[in-house]
């Protein structure tokens, strides 16, 4: 019985302990929201954590693949000079060999007749060989190469794989600084070399790259050889080739077919190399986008390459709406590859960690296209009184004279907007008379858009990260006036 009533006695301390934290005053949580709100802080900053990691994963990724080629390459050549060897071995001297060596007999392997769907007319091996020098070029200048620029800067200057037959080397400078090739960012930047310029700011740090960070400066120099550089090239070839044709010179080996082939050869280069073309851009911008088929060949680069076949054929037939159409195309799916690749990275400047980085890539990118979208971006038109630019598409300083202030409806007094009288348009900014009259001729600025895109990839301005811009808006008349629609572009993923 005592037994019995200690444990009754037990249970009603335990019962009035209870009562006393459930009654009374209300519980306080606000120790354990604290405790939450910090948990989920903290789960944000580890899924950013995530995203970075598996940024420097595709990173370290791409230098993996780097390697295992250049493993590939050494073993390849290794097998030539043996299996060389042994014929020497078997047919005793070459004083015993009355037969010449044929040229194509030290052409290595890799160096096949085709690259990727693409069969040549003609030799352009040397051609194909200077996309190794983008190669060495990425590889010296990259983190692991410990930012050798002067060496990636050698490469660049001087050549390394590409040796022509006077025992001189292609060199990407060579192209990239000579006056008078048929492309047209010259014409555009208003000076001769201008893929030069752009190319050397970022191999000596001046310019656009002055006093930017060895990780920019890497972006810059990887993406502005590769992209700028050989689409500049793989352009000036084709038009080259349609101004042969049009002349009536397609001959395989010297004429409009010869210089076809070279342009495949800078944009898309031997198999081997193609990581470090900007045929390969085209796979990972649609892989980001979602305008690949189901093997993971690019749309862009599914047309790119049946343009560059049957621009061929059209060369060799002398159909000059066939290779014109060709030229067209491919610029077309040019262009909606470095859209999509802007698009991406300054949509990626936000970043707290990485924003500079992608702001490099964004430039090198939009610099490839540049001269080409800026003519169709939107000019402006400056209001003195409003200190804002309003975009109006193409159009010149008359246009920006032909506001007024009229009557929206004539029933209404007080219904009034600034109407452009030959736009049509209605500036939305402008809600007075006065401010209306702050547009004028003198307020005209050509290419406004493609300038507010070169403000958001000024590298030398730390104010334009940590913002994720859309772009879109900007590019959009450039999109129009190649007939890209939206699912050409696809949709980031």
């Amino acid at each position: 019985m005592k037994k019995t009533n200690a444990v009754l006695f037990s249970l009603l301390m335990i019962i009035s302990s209870l009562a006393g934290c459930i009654g009374g005053e209300e519980f306080d949580t606000s120790d354990l929201e604290k405790e939450i709100a910090d948990l989920e802080e903290n789960q944000e900053s580890m899924n950013q954590t995530i995203i970075e990691l598996r940024n420097e994963n595709e990173e370290l990724t791409n230098s993996l693949n780097e390697k295992n080629r250049t493993i590939y390459d050494q073993a390849t050549l290794i097998s030539s000079l043996t299996q060389r060897l042994q014929d020497l071995l078997s047919s005793g001297s070459d004083d015993d060999d009355d037969s010449s060596d044929d040229a194509d007999d030290d052409t290595p392997a890799w160096l096949d007749a085709s690259d990727a769907g693409y069969t040549y007319a003609s030799n352009v091996d040397n051609h194909r060989s200077l996309m190794k020098d983008l190669c060495d070029i990425k590889a010296a200048a990259s983190s692991d190469g410990g930012y050798d620029f002067a060496e990636a800067k050698n490469v660049y200057m001087n050549g390394k794989n590409a040796q022509k037959d006077d025992g001189s080397y292609r060199t990407l400078a060579g192209f990239a600084a000579v006056a008078g090739k048929n492309h047209g960012y010259d014409t555009y930047y208003g000076n001769d070399g201008s893929v030069d310029a752009h190319i050397m700011a970022a191999l000596d740090g001046t310019g656009d790259f002055e006093g930017t960070s060895n990780t920019v400066r890497y972006q810059g120099i990887a993406k502005l050889t590769a992209n700028l550089g050989m689409v500049a090239y793989t352009i000036h070839e084709l038009n080259t080739a349609v101004a042969k044709a049009d002349a009536g010179n397609v001959d395989n080996d010297s004429g409009a077919p010869h210089n076809w082939d070279e342009g495949w050869a800078f944009f898309h280069g031997p198999d081997e190399d193609y990581g470090c073309s900007p045929a390969k851009v085209m796979e990972k911008r649609a892989a980001d986008f979602g305008t690949a088929d189901e093997n993971g060949v690019a749309a862009t680069f599914a047309a790119t390459e049946a343009a560059m076949v049957s621009g061929l054929a059209a060369l060799q037939a002398s159909d000059a709406d066939g290779y014109n159409g060709a030229v067209e195309t491919i610029l077309k799916n040019v262009m909606i590859t470095y859209s999509q690749a802007v698009l991406k990275y300054t949509s990626k400047m936000d970043s707290n960690t990485t924003a500079e980085k992608y702001q490099a890539e964004g430039y090198a990118f939009w610099k490839t296209m540049e001269a080409y979208a800026a003519p169709h971006m939107h000019d402006g038109c400056d209001n003195s009184v409003l200190n804002s630019v309003m975009l109006m598409g193409e159009i010149n300083a008359s246009t920006c004279d032909a506001f007024i202030w009229a009557q929206h409806d004539a029933e209404d007094d007080d219904d009034y907007m600034c109407y452009n009288t030959v736009t049509h348009d209605v500036s939305d900014e402008a809600t007075t008379e006065e401010e209306c009259a702050g547009y004028s001729a003198d307020g005209y600025m050509d290419n406004y858009a493609a300038k507010m895109m070169n403000d958001v990839l000024d590298l030398t301005d730390a104010s334009q990260l940590g913002t994720s811009y859309d772009v879109a808006p900007w590019l959009q008349p450039v999109w129009d006036y190649y007939g890209i629609t939206s699912d050409d572009i696809g949709s980031m993923s």
